[in-house]
C-alpha cells in the first residue's frame, strides 16, 4: 500500500518537471511559422514561471498580439497550449465579438446578488475554468481574449484589475486568481494600414524597390502602436507587458505551412480510421499548386487552409465514404492535365513513388560540402543530385529533372554562371542559386541579376541554403497570382 503513492508521486513529479527553454522554443518554432521574434518574447515568461520567479499579485505575462490576418496570432496561443499541456484545447478562449454590448459583459462574471439570474448564470471566467485548462504537465493556464477591439469598453475596464493585480471579482463576490496565467489579447487594430504598407498601390513606393524586411517590420510596429493608443486608455496599455506585431508571411513560410498541414491531415487519417488508415501521397508539384491557389498577402495562411480543405480533405472524405480506399493503400493527389484542379486516385501496387519534396542539383567539387548537404536534405525529405563538374551536372540532369540547382561559381571545367544559363534554357522553371567565395566579374553579376540567379556568399550556414531554396521554390509558385 505504501509503494503505490510513492510511485504515483514520482511519476507526477517527472511529468511536471519543466522543459528546457531551448526545447520549448524549438517546439513552438515548428508549430508557429515565420514569427521567431514572437516566440523569443513569450518563452522567457514561461521560464520565469517554471523557475518560481514569476511576479506576485499579477498574471505571469500579458501580451497584445497585433498584425495582419492569417499570420498566426491565435495559432501561437494554441501551439503554446499544445506544447505545455498536450492539446490546443487547453486554453480558456473568450471571443470578444460576443461582448459588443455593455450588458453582455455580465456573462463573464455572472449576475450579482439581487439581480435576476443570480446563482443561475455561470460566469465564463471562474477559478474552476482556469484550473480545468491546466494539466499534469504544467500548472500554467492560458487565457485568450480574441479580437479584443470588438468588445464593449466595460470589458477592458473589467480587465484592468486582472492585468494589474491578477484578481477578478465575480458577481457572487468570489475571487478568481490569475497569478498562474498567461493572458493574451489579439486584435486586428491597424491591419488595414499595415496592408497598405505591405502592398502599396500608388505613389513612389510602388514604383520603386520596396522596403527591406527590417524596415517593413519597424513600420508595421509603429502603425500597430499608434492604433493601440488610439483605441485603448493609457492605463490599459501600461498594464500590457508586450505589444507584439506579427509580420506578413513570406513564400518560405507558406511552403512550411503546406508541409505542416499535410502532415496534420495524415495524422488525422491515421488517428480517426485506425486499422483502416491509408497514406496520402502529395507530390511536390501538387504542394506548389496549393501554395499558388491558397496564399495571398491579404489573408495570409487562412486561404491556404481553406484551399487544402476544399481540394484535398473533402475529396478524400468522399472517397472514404464511398469505400473507394482500402486499408494500407496509397492515395496520390496529382495535378489535373489543365492544372486547374487536383485528381485523387489510389495507386497500383508497385507503382514508383513521386517525390513529395524538392529535388535539388548541387554542383561543387567540395566533397565534404556535398556529403554534409546530402545528409541535411535527406533529413528534411529532400533528394539531392550531386555533381563535381559542369559535365557531370549535364549528365545528371539528362536523367533527372531537379526543381532547383545550387551551383558553385568556380568549377573544374567552367564556371557556374555559364552552366546556370545552359540549365535554364533546357529547364525554364528551374530555380538557380549561385555559390561563391570570391567576387564575380561585373558582366557575370549582370547576368545573375538579369536571369534572377541569387548569389549566396561563402561561408554560409546550412539553414541559409535550405531557406533560400524553400523561398525560391515557393516564390515561383506564388508568382503567378
Amino acid at each position: 500500500m505504501t509503494d503505490r503513492p510513492k510511485t504515483s508521486s514520482t511519476s507526477r513529479s517527472r511529468r511536471t518537471a519543466p522543459e528546457p527553454a531551448e526545447d520549448l522554443t524549438s517546439v513552438l518554432s515548428s508549430k508557429v511559422v515565420g514569427q521567431p521574434n514572437v516566440i523569443n518574447v513569450i518563452v522567457p515568461y514561461i521560464d520565469m514561471f517554471q523557475a518560481g520567479l514569476a511576479p506576485e499579485n499579477r498574471p505571469v505575462g500579458v501580451f497584445l498580439l497585433l498584425g495582419p490576418t492569417g499570420t498566426g496570432k491565435t495559432r501561437t496561443v494554441e501551439a503554446l497550449a499544445e506544447a505545455l499541456h498536450g492539446s490546443s484545447k487547453n486554453l480558456l478562449k473568450i471571443d470578444c465579438g460576443e461582448f459588443q454590448m455593455e450588458h453582455e459583459v455580465a456573462k463573464l462574471i455572472g449576475a450579482p446578488p439581487g439581480y435576476l439570474g443570480h446563482r443561475e448564470t455561470q460566469p465564463m471566467l471562474s477559478q474552476q475554468k482556469l484550473t480545468a485548462v491546466t494539466s499534469d504537465k504544467s500548472a500554467l493556464s492560458l487565457v485568450l481574449f480574441d479580437e479584443i477591439e470588438k468588445a464593449a469598453p466595460s470589458l477592458t475596464r473589467l480587465l484592468l484589475g486582472v492585468l494589474d493585480r491578477g484578481i477578478l471579482r465575480l458577481g457572487d463576490n468570489s475571487v478568481v486568481n490569475f497569478e498562474k496565467s498567461l493572458v493574451f489579447l489579439t486584435s486586428n487594430l491597424g491591419a488595414k494600414e499595415m496592408m497598405r504598407e505591405i502592398n502599396p498601390d500608388f505613389g513612389f513606393q510602388s514604383a520603386n524597390a520596396g522596403p527591406t524586411r527590417d524596415e517593413l517590420t519597424q513600420k508595421l510596429q509603429n502603425i500597430a502602436l499608434v492604433a493601440v493608443r488610439k483605441k485603448f486608455s493609457p492605463e490599459f496599455v501600461n498594464r500590457i507587458d508586450h505589444v507584439i506585431t506579427y509580420q506578413p508571411l513570406n513564400a518560405e513560410s507558406f511552403s512550411a505551412i503546406v508541409d505542416h498541414e499535410i502532415d496534420n491531415l495524415q495524422s488525422h487519417v491515421n488517428t480517426r480510421l485506425g486499422a483502416r488508415c491509408f497514406t496520402v501521397d502529395v507530390p511536390f508539384e501538387t504542394r506548389q499548386w496549393l501554395i499558388e491557389r491558397g496564399t495571398s498577402s491579404e489573408y495570409g495562411a487562412r486561404e491556404l487552409k481553406r484551399t487544402i480543405h476544399k481540394h484535398l480533405t473533402q475529396p478524400l472524405a468522399t472517397m472514404v465514404a464511398k469505400n473507394q480506399v482500402e486499408a494500407s493503400s496509397k492515395v496520390r493527389v496529382e495535378l489535373a492535365p489543365d492544372h486547374e484542379s487536383l485528381n485523387l486516385r489510389v495507386t497500383s501496387e508497385g507503382e514508383a513513388p513521386v517525390p513529395s519534396h524538392p529535388t535539388v542539383l548541387l554542383v561543387d567539387d567540395n566533397r565534404d560540402l556535398l556529403q554534409f548537404l546530402e545528409r541535411l536534405m535527406a533529413e528534411s525529405g529532400w533528394e539531392l543530385l550531386v555533381a563535381e563538374s559542369a559535365s557531370d551536372a549535364r549528365r545528371v540532369v539528362s536523367n533527372r529533372k531537379p526543381n532547383a540547382a545550387l551551383l558553385d561559381y568556380m568549377l573544374p571545367d567552367g564556371n557556374g554562371v555559364e552552366l546556370a544559363q545552359q540549365l535554364r534554357q533546357s529547364m525554364p522553371n528551374l530555380q538557380v542559386i549561385m555559390m561563391t567565395g570570391s567576387v564575380l566579374a561585373p558582366e557575370e553579376e549582370a547576368i545573375c541579376e538579369e536571369h534572377d540567379f541569387p548569389v549566396l556568399r561563402k561561408p554560409f550556414l546550412a539553414t541559409d541554403v535550405m531557406n533560400q531554396i524553400r523561398g525560391r521554390l515557393a516564390g515561383r509558385a506564388s508568382a503567378g497570382r
